[in-house]
């Protein structure tokens, strides 16, 4: 884990992972219980935008990255129970 509960471009990566030569930006989502929805719901295009824009000034802030693959992905939590999904910003 490279960071958790950054701020960069006046939005929050709530986890960047490195895994030998990728780059993850992890957007990190939960709910109580079914009732409210699935959690992945909350993940918009707007918020796929900010996603974006913070990981690009996190990585102009670490050039030691650069050269890394970059993905993008989302944790689900219900129930106790996680769901990863790629996203596509």
């Amino acid at each position: 884990m490279l960071a958790r509960n950054a701020w960069a471009g006046g939005f929050e990566l709530d986890l960047v992972l490195r895994r030998g030569r990728r780059l993850v930006f992890c957007e990190v989502k939960a709910k109580g219980g079914d009732r409210y929805g699935d959690p992945l719901e909350m993940i918009t295009r707007e918020k796929l935008r900010r996603l974006r824009r913070a990981a690009e000034v996190w990585l102009a802030r670490r050039p030691d990255c650069t050269e890394l693959e970059v993905r993008f992905e989302a944790i689900g939590i219900s129930r106790r129970r996680l769901r990863r999904v790629p996203l596509v910003p």
